[in-house]
């Protein structure tokens, strides 16, 4: 267990960021081109955008973790994807210095799956298969939550994107309260994991949120209450109003 600040201090980079406003690279990714801005200045030290071919991340160097992983999803990707066999080949991101990435052992026995935030499920071709298994991708997720509930709603998803056509999805971790836990001795656990899904035609959104535990419980958010929690403004260009109005999202199969 660690105090996230103390740790931030230990490791000299308490004198956070101003808000992280930096223009994507990666656009294509992200609804209106633009990707979401860090409102809560500590979440912007020792951050690293990452463009993949069919998700963007921000990773965090602290956390070791994403801050989020951003996708645009179509009907069409999701016909492809269901097309492409999963290959397990969970490895270290390459493009990160190794003091701020994660390593395949700091998983090793913790008990914790490496969990997807851009869902390898997604994934239309196979090299975008095995980008998602990148470090950078994933967090520490609880495994009765990972490949039960949160697979649910991954796949809930998808069926939504089938059905509108299209969607922007950034799925990320949270990390609330004082005391987290640690695997390795040097990747956060995130106590929550959500996924907030935009849906461009009706110009709406909302989120799924969970707790990063067993169990089935989850809630739906609308972007107001997820922005004030994780200190990010995932749809920076969106109006206040037009934030207010909540997707209907679809409850993930029963078991």
């Amino acid at each position: 267990m660690v105090r996230l600040l103390n740790w931030l201090v230990g490791l000299g980079l308490a004198a956070a960021l101003a808000a992280s406003a930096a223009p994507t690279e990666c656009p294509q990714h992200y609804p209106a081109g633009q990707a979401p801005e860090i409102t809560n200045p500590r979440l912007a030290v020792g951050t690293r955008e990452l463009c993949y071919s069919e998700f963007g991340v921000l990773h965090s160097g602290v956390t070791r973790t994403p801050l989020w992983s951003a996708e645009h999803l179509t009907a069409e990707e999701m016909v492809q994807a269901d097309r492409i066999r999963r290959k397990n080949a969970f490895h270290p991101e390459p493009r990160l210095p190794r003091r701020e990435r994660a390593e395949l052992r700091d998983y090793a026995r913790s008990g914790y799956d490496q969990g997807h935030m851009a869902p390898a499920g997604d994934m239309p071709t196979e090299q975008a298969q095995y980008e998602s298994f990148s470090l950078a991708n994933i967090v520490p997720q609880h495994p009765r939550n990972n490949q039960r509930l949160w697979a649910r709603i991954e796949e809930a998803v998808r069926v939504l994107a089938r059905e509108k056509g299209e969607l922007y999805v950034v799925t990320g971790p949270l990390f609330l309260g004082e005391r987290l836990q640690q695997i390795g001795g040097r990747v956060l656990v995130p106590t929550h994991v959500y996924k907030l899904v935009y849906e461009p035609k009706q110009g709406r959104a909302a989120a799924y949120l969970a707790e990063n535990q067993p169990g089935d419980e989850y809630r739906v958010v609308g972007l107001p209450e997820l922005e004030q929690l994780a200190g990010i403004d995932f749809l920076p260009w969106l109006s206040a109003a037009d934030k207010a109005q909540l997707l209907e999202l679809p409850a993930p199969r029963q078991r």
